[in-house]
C-alpha cells in the first residue's frame, strides 16, 4: 500500500488466509472504519487498514462545527496519519500563530484551523463573550493548529490553547494543574505535558534547593543538587508530593501526574524556555526536553 498499490489488491493472498478471520470476527461485511475524538497514532492506524480487511480513515470536527469538517479519503495510504482534506460544504484556513512559530504562509503552511460555512454554531448559550472570542468575521477558530500536506490533507499538531486531549479522550487543563502542584514548597517551577497519544501526565519540575536538601538530609540521600535531582528516591518523593496534592484538590485519576523530570537549572531566557514576564513558551520547552519526555514515557510504560 506504501508503493500505491491499493487495499483490495496489495497482498489479497493473505487477506484471504490470515486477516480474513479478523474481518469475520467484526462480522464480515465491514467496509469503513471511522475514527475520531483522539488521534490514532500512525502506527495503529496502518496495523487496523491490514488486519481488518477495511478502510480506516481518522476524521475532524467539533460540536461547534456540527461535528465532522475533515475526513480522509478511504483506499488513500498517503493520508495516513491526518484528517484528510474538509467536506464540501465548509471553507478553512490556516491562520498564523507568531507566537508559537507557526507560519500559515510558510512552505509547509501552519497554524490555527479556522472553518466558516453555515454549518457553524451560532453561539454559545448565554456566553457572547466566549462567543466573540472563537468567531470573528464569520470564522470559527478552533484552538487547534494543523499543518497542510501535499496531498490537501490536513495533520493537527498542536494546541493553541493550553488544554489538550489525553489518548484516552480526556481534556486536560494544564495551567490549572500547574497552578495547583506549584504551590507544593518542594517546587519552584513546574511544567506539566500530556499528549493525545499518551494516557498520563508528566512533569518538568524546577525544585526548590532548600527544600530538596532539607528532605534529602533527613531521608540519608547525598550528593549536589544536579545529583539529587536524578536520584531515584528524589523522584519518588516527588511524585508522592504530586499526588499528595491531587488527592487534597480532588483531582481526577488523568490529572495526577505519574513521572517527573528533575532539573536544577531553572526555566531561563537564556535557553528561551520562558518570556520577559516569566510565562512558559510550551513549544520550546517540548523541543528542548523532547529526550527526557521520550525517556520518562518509555520508562513509565
Amino acid at each position: 500500500m506504501k508503493k500505491g498499490i491499493k487495499h483490495e489488491k496489495a497482498s489479497p493472498f493473505f487477506d484471504k488466509l490470515v486477516f480474513s478471520k479478523v474481518k469475520e470476527r467484526l462480522g464480515g461485511k465491514i467496509r469503513i472504519i471511522v475514527s475520531g475524538g483522539a488521534p490514532l497514532a500512525v502506527a495503529v492506524e496502518e496495523f487496523l487498514r491490514v488486519v481488518t480487511c477495511a478502510h480506516v480513515v481518522q476524521g475532524y470536527g467539533l460540536t461547534e462545527t456540527c461535528a465532522g469538517s475533515f475526513a480522509a479519503i478511504p483506499n488513500e495510504f498517503s493520508m495516513a496519519g491526518t484528517v484528510g482534506p474538509p467536506v464540501p460544504h465548509i471553507d478553512v484556513r490556516l491562520e498564523s500563530v507568531s507566537e508559537m512559530g507557526y507560519d500559515a504562509l510558510a512552505s509547509i503552511p501552519r497554524g490555527e484551523v479556522c472553518v466558516k460555512g453555515s454549518v457553524l454554531f451560532s453561539g454559545y448559550y448565554k456566553r457572547e463573550d466566549l462567543t466573540q472570542e472563537v468567531l470573528t468575521d464569520g470564522w470559527f477558530h478552533t484552538g487547534d493548529v494543523g499543518e497542510w500536506q501535499p496531498n490537501g490533507a490536513l495533520k493537527i499538531i498542536d494546541r493553541k490553547k493550553n488544554i489538550f486531549k489525553l489518548s484516552q479522550g480526556e481534556y486536560v487543563a494544564v495551567e490549572n494543574l500547574e497552578n495547583i502542584y506549584g504551590v507544593l514548597p518542594e517546587i519552584d517551577s513546574i511544567w506539566v505535558y500530556g499528549n493525545s497519544f499518551e494516557s498520563f501526565l508528566i512533569a518538568v519540575i524546577n525544585p526548590n534547593q532548600q527544600a530538596l536538601e532539607n528532605w534529602a538530609g533527613q531521608n540519608g540521600v547525598t550528593g549536589s543538587l544536579a545529583e539529587l535531582c536524578e536520584n531515584a528516591k528524589t523522584k519518588e518523593h516527588f511524585i508522592a508530593e504530586l499526588a499528595k496534592a491531587a488527592k487534597e484538590k480532588k483531582l481526577k485519576g488523568f490529572e495526577f501526574v505519574r513521572a517527573v523530570h528533575l532539573d536544577a537549572v531553572p526555566f531561563d531566557m537564556e535557553r528561551d524556555l520562558i518570556t520577559p514576564t516569566y510565562k512558559k513558551k510550551r513549544p520550546q520547552m517540548l523541543k528542548y526536553y523532547q529526550g527526557a519526555i521520550d525517556a520518562l514515557y518509555k520508562s513509565s510504560k
